[in-house]
Formats: C-alpha cells, structure tokens, sequence
C-alpha cells in the first residue's frame, strides 16, 4: 500500500461534498493538499482544517468551464515549485433536471463536457508526463453511475466520455507506478446529489480515495466506493487489487 505522507495530493472540487471528504481523509494520512475550488474563499474552512492536521497545504482557484483559467491555474501550481504526486479530479457539474428532455439545450452538453470531461483532461494531460518522468503518480477521475436518465443527458454523457478518455489514456501507464483509475462515489447526499440520495458523503470513503494507495500497476478500472463502504484504509486496498 503506498505510504503518502509528505505527498502533494491535488483536488479538484475540494471545498464541499466528496472533494472535502477526500481533502481531510488525505490530510489526516498526512498527505500536504492542494485545494483547488472556483473562489478562494470557497476552501477557507476546509483549508483551516487541512493545516490543523500539521501537513502543508494551498488554495487555488479556478473556474473549470475556462479552459485559460485552467491553464493559469496550472502553471500557478507548477510556479510555486510543487510536486504534485496524486492528482484527483473531483470537480464535477450538473447543469439541470429537463423533464421536457428533447428540448435539453446544447448549452447542457458544453458546459457538462468542458467541466467534467474537458478540464480533467488538460490536468491529467498536464501532470501525467511529470508523473511519467519521476517512475510515480496516482490520477482518480470520479465517475457517475447515473444511467438510463435523459432527464440529465449532457451531465451522464460527460461522465462516460471522462471514463472512455481515461481508460484510453491509462493503456500508456500500464504495469508502472503511475497508475490512472477511476471512482465512483454513488448517489451521496451533496450538492450535487441533492437531499434525496440515499448514501450520505462520509459513506464514500474510504473507497473514493483507494486509487491512491493501490500499489499493483494497474490501470484503467473503477473502484465503487459504495462497495468499500465500512472497510479499514487496509481492508479497501486489499479488495481492489483484487477484484479485477
């Protein structure tokens, strides 16, 4: 199991919901983290939280539907002289629910895909070579399980592209230490999730965060994190390296 103490663990999306679960269950393994949300005074409190743990840590900001906020954010991180080890790309959007669906704007398909498809992209793109030269990483892309629903076609398309995009990518990494998963967190009670969900957000970990402690090079799965649902950090670990 890899040890992540003292690691740059980069989050999108950290500032509520999953990205905060993943930011504070990374910090307390003492990982250093970098918080990136859409306003800085987003990830005040989770920062606040993060440092209490003793580890490192960063704000950033960025708004992920523009693709030169990406880029500025990016080259941010790699100007403060950060090594970023683990990157997950938690940051997701859910445009709308269209009961009248064959009237869904295509406003619903460019915003879901540039968020959720396209900026996980760029970052993976960004700091997969870095990963490949140093011989170590660990990218997470969170997925959905939403299925059969037109109601909210252009957010369940951009999630399938994002899982097509990285088992794709990963063929490259295959059977090295930089490893490329994916994660779903199930239907939590978030923001996004709404109140209706019927697993809450704590209940996501400690699956959503295996695909960083996995050791067994291997590429291109998804890891549930429902089906870790009450396991030990230990006990989840296990399970994933091998039920492929």
């Amino acid at each position: 199991m890899v040890d992540v103490k003292g690691k740059w663990v980069f989050v999108t999306g950290a500032s509520r919901g999953v990205g905060r679960q993943i930011a504070l269950f990374m910090a307390n393994r003492g990982a250093n983290i970098i918080l990136h949300s859409r306003k800085l005074e987003h990830t005040e409190e989770v920062f606040k939280e993060v440092r209490e743990t003793g580890v490192r840590a960063m704000q950033i900001e960025a708004e992920l539907s523009d693709m030169d906020s990406v880029g500025n954010m990016l080259k941010r991180i790699d100007d403060s002289g950060l090594q970023v080890d683990i990157v997950f790309n938690d940051a997701a959007v859910q445009i709308a629910y269209r009961t009248d669906y064959f009237k869904t704007p295509v406003e619903d398909f460019t915003q879901s895909f540039m968020i959720n498809t396209i900026a996980p992209a760029m970052i993976c793109y960004h700091f997969l070579p870095k990963m490949i030269e140093r011989g170590f990483g660990r990218i997470i892309n969170t997925t959905s399980g939403i299925k059969n629903e037109p109601e909210q076609a252009g957010y369940s398309a951009s999630k399938a592209a994002l899982d097509k995009f990285t088992t794709d990518l990963s063929t490259v990494i295959e059977g090295t230490d930089v490893m490329m998963n994916i994660t779903d967190p199930g239907w939590c009670r978030t923001d996004l999730g709404g109140p209706n969900a019927p697993n809450s957000v704590e209940s996501c970990i400690p699956g959503i965060v295996v695909g960083a402690f996995v050791d067994d090079r291997r590429s291109g799965r998804l890891f549930p994190a429902q089906s870790f649902n009450g396991l030990t950090l230990i006990e989840a670990v296990s399970k994933a390296e091998t039920m492929y």
